[in-house]
């Protein structure tokens, strides 16, 4: 933090939110607790006071991201797809180039239940970026608790492009119910 004055309480909180929905992408909190002079803790506490407020704030693998509502022209699938932690990079840029957001990915866990991760990816910049984070991180893919099954929402502006996506995860042998 930098001697310039912390922004407190309700003022930060609503520019965050300014920040937010200005941006129209993800903001990494490390840049927002930058940009009000405070740690990236007190942010992660304003962000979950703001979630309780209601508004539609995700945090995904790129940072935080205000959910303005989507265009009313947005297709959505569940596929349910299987296949080893290496092949995850390939398997997110299969959705990618056939214009597919992969919104995010869950897995049933046996004690947990169904567990969810937003990812928001939509190209191969953001492939690259999300499969090098969890490499630096040293973390796992939550297809790893399940032998490689799991379930992607994804979504596209023409149901072409999500059945075009699925035929090709398919011909890849990455659907589990082949």
């Amino acid at each position: 933090m930098s001697e310039q004055r912390k922004i407190l309480g309700e003022e930060r909180r609503q520019l965050l939110l300014s920040i937010l929905k200005d941006q129209g992408t993800p903001v990494k909190g490390g840049e927002l607790a930058e940009r009000t002079n405070v740690s990236r803790q007190v942010i992660v506490g304003d962000i979950s006071l703001l979630k309780a407020k209601n508004e539609p704030i995700i945090a995904t693998s790129q940072g935080y991201l205000y959910m303005k509502d989507k265009p009313s022209e947005v297709y959505e699938r569940t596929v349910a797809c299987i296949h080893s932690p290496e092949e995850t990079k390939e398997e997110l840029n299969i959705l990618v180039d056939h214009g597919v957001v992969i919104k995010d990915v869950s897995v049933e866990h046996p004690v947990y239940g169904d567990l969810t991760a937003t990812l928001r990816i939509s190209n191969r910049k953001e492939v690259e970026d999300f499969v090098q984070q969890v490499t630096s991180k040293k973390a796992s893919y939550l297809l790893e608790l399940t032998g490689g099954i799991h379930m992607h929402t994804i979504t596209a502006k023409n149901e072409n492009h999500l059945q075009e996506a699925v035929e090709a995860l398919g011909e890849r042998g990455f659907l589990a119910d082949e």
